[in-house]
């Protein structure tokens, strides 16, 4: 369910002006940038006001869009790479109830992040964007949509796949699910001739 409008600001203050920011700064109007990030024009609007709060699926997009990370979106300036990122508690920023924490270094052309899903998250938002995606299951079950094949993960379990698949993860548990996710702007070699091919073909 997604949280009302009201207070979504509140969540995470600060985002709303930099997402607004960061589009106008590339030069995208708000519907080629709601397009590129698979949102309505409305619903970025109203993420760039502070009157709907993004989950992180939504801030990973719009990161890649914008060529920043989810770090630097929440407004984290970690110093620029940084080899080792030290373990600790889970005391990670919070994204329409999922919590997320570093595990990487910024200014990279991988994000390395450690997540936590809450339980049924994003079971009906798929995804499709370029770049590569992997994830590993630390705890709890993890459901992972790939076009049309359904996956169910268990811990120890692995992903990796190119995000031109329409994807899709969900917790199976009511305690959620805990992984380490890491995301490229980068396409692998094999998705970027699907997406020529596609492309020529129009």
């Amino acid at each position: 369910m997604n949280p009302p409008d009201e207070g979504a600001a509140d969540e995470l203050p600060g985002v709303a002006p930099r997402l607004r920011d960061l589009r106008r700064g590339r030069g995208l109007t708000l519907e080629t940038a709601a397009q590129r990030a698979g949102l309505s024009p409305a619903h970025l609007s109203r993420l760039e006001t502070g009157r709907r709060q993004p989950s992180l699926p939504m801030l990973l997009g719009l990161a890649r869009i914008y060529g920043t990370t989810v770090s630097e979106l929440l407004g984290e300036k970690p110093p620029e790479r940084e080899a080792v990122i030290r373990g600790g508690a889970f005391e990670g920023a919070e994204a329409d109830g999922w919590m997320y924490r570093r595990a990487g270094g910024s200014g990279r052309a991988m994000q390395a992040l450690r997540v936590r899903v809450p339980y049924g998250a994003q079971g009906d938002l798929v995804r499709v964007h370029p770049g590569e995606e992997w994830l590993y299951v630390l705890g709890g079950r993890l459901r992972v949509a790939l076009g049309e094949t359904v996956h169910d993960l268990e811990p120890g379990d692995s992903a990796h796949f190119d995000s031109l698949t329409p994807h899709r993860i969900a917790a199976l548990d009511r305690g959620g699910a805990e992984l380490l996710f890491v995301h490229s702007l980068l396409q692998s070699p094999a998705a970027e001739l699907c997406l020529g091919n596609a492309l020529h073909a129009r």
